[in-house]
């Protein structure tokens, strides 16, 4: 026996479904960084407890730096003079969020030069960014990520901006369920 189902059950099941997809990891659309056709990286974010949660996806081939690579390049280098330091993976937020505590990364991964005194920390493939905040207004938040995205070839500026509806949000309500064994501290600037 055939059931007819009424048009407004069916919305209903659609509402709940696409209401359970926001609220399952809460992640804003990813924002592509483009190399003329190729994407070479995408960046999200999504708010976890009191954290903001930015992930960047690359594509193979591609890399970009971390957020604190100028200041251990400098460690590396321990006063000589660099060949260069590749720019830093840089995330500002405003508009809605501001950042209340220091940023964690994912390790990044030692892609240094001795030889030639060029040292840089990259990531590969996935890499995740956190920090803690607080609302200062109602949204949505801005998530701008500056920096760079390379091959071993090319080099590609990132200059993105991610909107994130705080509204539908619960920020600072609940547990956050990011682990913080499998991240590091941005290590501060030299002053």
């Amino acid at each position: 026996m055939i059931r007819s189902i009424k048009p407004t059950a069916v919305k209903a099941m659609v509402l709940a479904a696409c209401a359970g997809a926001s609220w399952a990891g809460g992640w804003t659309d990813a924002v592509e960084v483009r190399h003329d056709l190729e994407r070479c990286v995408s960046y999200r974010a999504r708010l976890s407890g009191e954290y903001l949660v930015v992930e960047a996806t690359h594509e193979a081939g591609w890399h970009t730096n971390a957020m604190d690579n100028q200041r251990r390049a400098k460690e590396k280098l321990a006063g000589r003079e660099p060949l260069g330091i590749d720019s830093p993976t840089e995330i500002r937020v405003s508009e809605g969020l501001e950042v209340t505590g220091p940023w964690y990364q994912t390790p990044p991964k030692d892609a240094s030069k001795p030889e030639l005194q060029w040292f840089t920390w990259v990531f590969e493939q996935r890499a995740i960014f956190v920090a803690k905040v607080r609302r200062s207004g109602s949204g949505p938040a801005r998530i701008a990520v500056r920096g760079q995205a390379c091959t071993e070839t090319t080099c590609k500026k990132i200059d993105v901006t991610i909107s994130l509806a705080l509204a539908a949000s619960r920020s600072g309500a609940g547990r956050s369920d990011i682990d913080f064994k499998t991240l590091v501290p941005v290590r501060e600037s030299a002053r």
